[in-house]
């Protein structure tokens, strides 16, 4: 418990400061081969985080943990999988299991909120920073989602966290986001697949309206007047406007317009390499959102992770701030049947490795 109450002093000290918020950028692509892949960074700008990966079999127990203790829910796992977690092992923020399902965590600061914690449902209480492992420990449809919940109360351990809200997909190409407003569970078909932060999601879809003048390619010339000509001054003028700073709903919109203007790749292993690279440009570099005096220290980039998910092939890949390096965990060589819980740091050292050529 007290590694939990550390967790949550660093994410209320963090969180009490915008800049130093947590900023996540999810996309979704299809291949060619009719591949699924999802996509999102983790940004934390306060201090390092300490991450890693939890591999769950079937039949493991969990409990989740309330205001008043480790006296939640109890559940035992029916489809294994394998998980990232930040700083603590139930706090799951990224995964995918065995059938496929996909679930990722995004704080939704200010704009979602749950029902109050009520201690005599305890035993049908799940906290919000859990709800992950539940989903993949327990589903393989959206739907068994929807239905269980209707039994499951959601709550936070300090409410000046703030609220998340959730991306779930399946296999198959369907994606909902999940939102409690006012203490109201809000599902969304999210068609376009891409989700970051605050506001709501239905808020983001809207906003989208406000760049209908986007899209690829060069911008025409424009003549105002006899000799008063107007040209681009370089390829994809077509994207003049489009916001490059680091709030959510700026992020939304350079994400949809990244993610839909990619071309359809041949495989899942091509697409999840696009996933990367569209990535990289929500990379947050350390100094852009502190004040010289606050910047931390051993953090080389506010982006800690990002996680990359191929759900046909059922490989979870994943790079970080310490190794550029893409690292893959491939579920389908796992048996969940036999296999112990266990977890790894994602990175055994914070050093970047370098590959040295050999000049002959």
């Amino acid at each position: 418990m007290k590694r939990i109450l550390t967790f949550i002093a660093v994410m209320v000290i963090g969180l009490a400061f915008p800049e130093k918020a947590d900023a996540c950028t999810g996309i979704s692509l299809v291949a060619q081969d009719g591949s699924r892949v999802v996509a999102r960074t983790v940004e934390w700008a306060a201090t390092p985080m300490q991450c890693g990966y939890v591999v769950c079999p079937r039949g493991h127990m969990q409990q989740s943990y309330t205001p008043s203790g480790a006296d939640g829910m109890k559940y035992k796992s029916v489809f294994g999988y394998v998980g990232i977690y930040t700083e603590y092992e139930p706090f799951v923020v990224e995964g995918v299991n065995e059938s496929g399902l996909s679930a990722g965590l995004f704080f939704f600061p200010n704009y979602g909120q749950y029902t109050a914690y009520d201690p005599s449902e305890k035993g049908n209480t799940i906290c919000d920073m859990q709800f992950v492992s539940w989903v993949l420990s327990q589903f393989d449809s959206i739907d068994q989602v929807k239905a269980a919940l209707k039994k499951v109360h959601v709550v936070t351990l300090n409410h000046k966290i703030g609220a998340v809200h959730w991306r779930i997909a399946q296999p198959d190409g369907r994606m909902v986001v999940l939102e409690f407003v006012n203490g109201v569970a809000q599902f969304y078909e999210n068609k376009l697949g891409v989700l970051t932060n605050a506001p709501g999601f239905g808020w983001q879809m809207t906003n989208l309206n406000n760049y209908v003048n986007l899209e690829p390619g060069s911008a025409k010339d424009q003549t105002l007047k006899p000799g008063v000509t107007l040209m681009p001054l370089g390829h994809g003028s077509g994207m003049l406007g489009l916001p490059g700073d680091f709030t959510s709903p700026s992020r939304f919109v350079r994400a949809t317009f990244y993610q839909t203007t990619a071309p359809v790749l041949a495989t899942g292993f091509d697409t999840v390499v696009q996933a990367f690279h569209i990535l990289n440009n929500f990379d947050i570099p350390i100094g852009s959102q502190h004040q010289i005096k606050d910047i931390p220290k051993g953090l080389p980039s506010a982006t800690q992770f990002t996680a990359v998910t191929d759900q046909r092939d059922m490989k979870l890949y994943y790079r970080t701030a310490w190794n550029s390096n893409i690292r893959c965990i491939d579920l389908m060589q796992i048996n969940f049947h036999s296999i112990k819980y266990q977890s790894h740091p994602l990175d055994n050292v914070s050093v970047q490795p370098v590959e040295m050529v050999k000049v002959r």
